[in-house]
């Protein structure tokens, strides 16, 4: 035995089962930890980036504005660190090109110590070129703020303009420009209001660009919901023997009423009652006009209506119906080279007249005197609405006039011809 014992294989095999022994227990005890004793691990949450590029031409999207930072190390270094948090990360973009690229983030002033990670530990960014482009500003309005028998005349917004600057394919992808006005319900009177504008895609999605000036003076014009309507004649009653009625005639063709909507929409037509059981032969009466149900007021309280008649017997004096009116006289006036006005075309449309020529137009009003003495060109507004406008080609459009009240008016084009065609 202790010959085996003394022997140089007895030696060499304890030896190698020594040194198993001892390769299997180091193992075991790198399984347990690798952290080295007293080292530490932990998380700086939300710490800033810092982009380095040429900002003055170039827009770079994809830099997150904070990153989440491991840090692992002895822990008094550890925890200095995350105290005094006196180190910087940037991405250094100023040396790449225009495009998409992936790209790290860089650390400074952090102990060699430390190992550090980062969440996301890379980064897609774009480099674009930085355009500047002008764009019409829409004021946008829900209407259902306004008082029931109230409605919008006109919206006018200063400036009517803004520049926006941002990614070339982020001001090539802006499909609205709006100036949303914001207030109480039932508003029923004009106003005047600072109004924030968005830039929004095709999908509504607002849009990161820089816009000059961010806010825009919006002016409200509020009144009455208003309707015009034909005025309609109605005999009513049995003449006296021996007279026929045989027409009725009025120069007020038209009405106009001011109420709610939802009652005016329901009116076609205003119906005034002529009672000819007294008419004894031709001449005018003067008939009060009577508001119906729901209207608040009415453009005319009564109208002048003439009354053709024949008389059968000859024993029956030819005179007015009572109650008389004194005639007044109705004179015209001619305003020559009116210019039509083109409304509610989209501004990715251009137009031009095709007929009349320039967009011309001649204006013949009908007044009593008084009234035409005092009518001038700017009284009137002719235009034609081509909001509703989404082809190109030649398309015909109806002339509308907008003037006083108590005017009537013939056009010498009651429409126009107009070539449209992509600005």
């Amino acid at each position: 035995m202790d010959k085996f014992m003394n022997s140089p294989w007895f030696l060499r095999l304890t030896a190698l089962f020594l040194a198993i022994i001892l390769f299997f227990t180091v193992q075991a005890e790198e399984k347990k930890g690798s952290k080295a004793v007293g080292d530490a691990r932990d998380i700086i949450q939300d710490f800033p980036v810092q982009v380095f590029y040429d900002n003055e031409n170039l827009v770079v999207t994809g830099v997150p504005e904070t990153v989440n930072m491991t840090i692992e190390g002895p822990a008094n270094i550890v925890q200095t660190t995350k105290l005094l948090k006196d180190f910087t990360l940037r991405v250094d973009l100023s040396s790449l090109p225009m495009g998409k690229h992936t790209v790290e983030i860089q650390s400074e002033n952090v102990s060699e110590k430390l190992k550090v990670i980062f969440d996301p530990a890379t980064i897609e960014v774009v480099i674009e070129e930085k355009i500047t482009q002008t764009f019409r500003v829409d004021p946008e309005l829900n209407e259902r703020l306004l008082a029931e028998e109230f409605n919008v005349v006109k919206i006018d917004v200063d400036p009517s303009t803004i520049e926006v600057t941002g990614a070339k394919s982020v001001i090539e992808s802006i499909s609205f420009v709006k100036a949303s006005i914001t207030g109480d319900k039932e508003i029923n009177k004009s106003f005047e209001q600072q109004a924030r504008v968005r830039v929004l895609d095709k999908d509504l999605t607002k849009l990161n660009v820089t816009i000059v000036p961010e806010q825009v003076t919006v002016k409200v014009e509020i009144s009455e919901y208003s309707k015009e309507v034909p005025i309609v004649l109605k005999s009513r009653g049995v003449p006296v023997t021996g007279v026929t009625v045989d027409a009725l005639s009025t120069q007020d063709k038209t009405i106009s009423l001011f109420g709610p909507r939802k009652v005016l929409d329901q009116i076609k037509e205003f119906s005034v009652d002529v009672d000819v059981s007294e008419v004894k032969g031709q001449g005018t009466m003067a008939i009060d006009l009577k508001k119906p149900k729901g209207v608040t007021k009415m453009s005319l309280d009564k109208v002048k209506v003439k009354i053709d008649a024949t008389v059968i017997d000859s024993d029956l004096e030819v005179i007015n119906p009572e109650p008389p009116v004194e005639d007044v006289k109705v004179v015209t006036k001619e305003f020559k080279d009116i210019p039509v006005t083109v409304k509610g075309l989209d501004e990715s449309f251009t137009s031009s007249f095709q007929k009349p020529a320039a967009g011309l137009v001649v204006l013949t009003v009908t007044a009593e005197q008084d009234v035409i003495d005092t009518l001038e060109k700017s009284d009137f507004t002719v235009y034609i609405d081509a909001s509703e406008t989404t082809d190109e080609g030649e398309q015909n459009f109806s002339v509308l006039v907008e003037g006083p009240l108590d005017v009537k008016w013939i056009l010498s084009d009651k429409e126009v011809t107009m070539h449209i065609e992509l600005a």
